[in-house]
């Protein structure tokens, strides 16, 4: 009987690629904040006449800008958290993002993938790696059963998900290529652990 793991597991980007997105955001809210501030202040204050009374000579109110610029930074932050890897019961998923913000989603079976290229513990947490066509060798590779080759993007829990993988690759028995020297038992790889 071939292994089914019993739940899908979603590991985002790391939150070096998040924080630009977290910034708009923080930078969207402030400036809504002044605005709201400024349309509630005393009439005889500077912000109030900036904003309130500034309005009469600007093409957009204040506060259609203050809707548009947290909308805009809500879209970016939720985008954002749309990438990553996907681990469920049927195969992988991976979601990226191309140019012009334009979603990629591909998913490969497991019975898809002829061999899995994890790295090692040391160099999912972050050590120098020797550059193999332009992918760094800290990241999982997928050879796929067309002779192709997919890295898997980065995640925020690399070792986490390399883990997953080298254990579901043992029990379905898919060549691995290095480990992460974390795996001691098969067990579920996909049950939770409390």
């Amino acid at each position: 009987m071939t292994y089914r793991p019993e739940k899908r597991i979603a590991f985002g980007p790391p939150m070096k690629e998040r924080i630009p997105a977290l910034l708009y955001l923080a930078f969207a809210l402030t400036v809504s904040a002044v605005i709201f501030y400024g349309q509630n202040a005393p009439s005889s204050s500077r912000i109030f006449q900036y904003v309130v009374e500034g309005d009469r000579h600007r093409l957009v109110p204040s506060s259609v800008c203050a809707i548009i610029l947290c909308v805009s930074a809500l879209a970016m932050v939720l985008r954002e958290q749309m990438r990553g890897v996907i681990v469920h019961p049927d195969g992988i998923e991976l979601r990226e993002l191309l140019g012009f913000g334009l979603p990629r989603v591909r998913r490969f079976a497991w019975s898809q993938i002829d061999r899995m290229s994890v790295p090692s513990a040391q160099a999912g947490a972050g050590g120098a790696g020797a550059v193999q066509r332009g992918k760094p060798s800290s990241n999982i590779r997928l050879d796929l059963w067309d002779g192709s080759r997919t890295w898997l993007p980065d995640v925020g829990d690399k070792i986490a998900l390399s883990v997953m993988l080298e254990r579901v690759a043992l029990a379905r028995a898919i060549p691995i290529e290095g480990g992460t020297g974390l795996v001691d038992d098969l067990g579920n790889p996909l049950q939770d652990d409390g």
